[in-house]
């Protein structure tokens, strides 16, 4: 290794023994890296950062001060059992994120993709799943063992439920309380979290061609019908009415699919009338 390829540890900084840095990694003052965590090629840990655990950061993600990463997690079931936190490349995570490692009786490790954005203090809880260009804006808390699809938003102060499955594409605006799972596109909004149609600027923004923007349009419309039928007999007629589009095909399986919680879905009645102010 090359004196430019080493990395780059400030005096203050405690690396415990048994730590993996790749080239070009960068630590601030007053960081602490645990005996067993992997840290990849060109990650900067800016100051007072602390990463513990059995806890590995993909190449190039930047950490700003304070930041935890790779503690126990905030469950009573945990019983000091050798779990992880996987962390993709290309992550920004800002200043006094916490993201923790998984529990023993669960999945066993917390996952984050690629590319993604962790605004200041918020938080990604025990066994969860994030995928790739994901963004939590300041303050967004996510319970254990949830599912967060590519491409999410969730804007600040929104907390999502334990076991809650949000679909890709889908954006959760600010202060937003989601206690169910929501559809992939879908745009949710409202203290206690209500669908309000689909993420249309998320849909353009991804290069979604016009056409199956139009037919997710239709389809959320027979989705969600005041027809008396069931959600996932829609769901299943979906599938029978767009056989060759793929994004409402995903779209109808994932109401299809197994899952602890119910759906966020839009307002009715006496509720929609108070939003609408009537």
């Amino acid at each position: 290794m090359t004196k430019s390829q080493s990395p780059s540890i400030h005096p203050t900084a405690l690396v415990e023994t048994g730590a993996e840095l790749g080239k070009g990694v960068r630590i601030g003052p007053f960081c602490h890296v645990g005996p067993h965590v992997v840290i990849g090629d060109d990650v900067e840990l800016m100051s007072h950062v602390v990463v513990t655990g059995d806890t590995a950061i993909g190449a190039g993600t930047r950490v700003f001060p304070h930041a935890v990463l790779g503690a126990e997690p905030q469950n009573t079931a945990y019983r000091g059992e050798r779990t992880k936190l996987v962390i993709g490349r290309n992550n920004t995570i800002r200043e006094g994120v916490t993201m923790h490692i998984g529990t023993g009786n669960a999945r066993g490790e917390t996952i984050v993709g690629d590319n993604c954005m962790f605004l200041a203090y918020s938080h990604v809880a025990h066994d969860c799943v994030l995928g790739d260009y994901v963004t939590f804006s300041n303050n967004v808390m996510i319970g254990g063992h949830t599912t967060i699809g590519d491409r999410v938003i969730i804007g600040g102060g929104a907390g999502v439920h334990q076991f809650c499955t949000v679909g890709h594409h889908a954006f959760i605006g600010g202060i937003a309380a989601v206690v169910n799972d929501v559809i992939p596109y879908g745009m949710v909004v409202g203290s206690r979290a209500y669908l309000a149609g689909l993420n249309l600027v998320g849909m353009k923004r991804s290069g979604m061609s016009r056409d199956n923007i139009n037919a997710l349009r239709h389809a959320y419309k027979e989705l969600f019908a005041d027809n008396g039928r069931p959600l996932r007999e829609n769901a299943q007629r979906l599938l029978a009415d767009y056989p060759d589009n793929e994004p409402v095909r995903d779209l109808a399986e994932f109401v299809l699919s197994d899952s602890k919680r119910k759906f966020v879905t839009p307002l009715t009645g006496r509720r929609a009338r108070l939003e609408d102010g009537i």
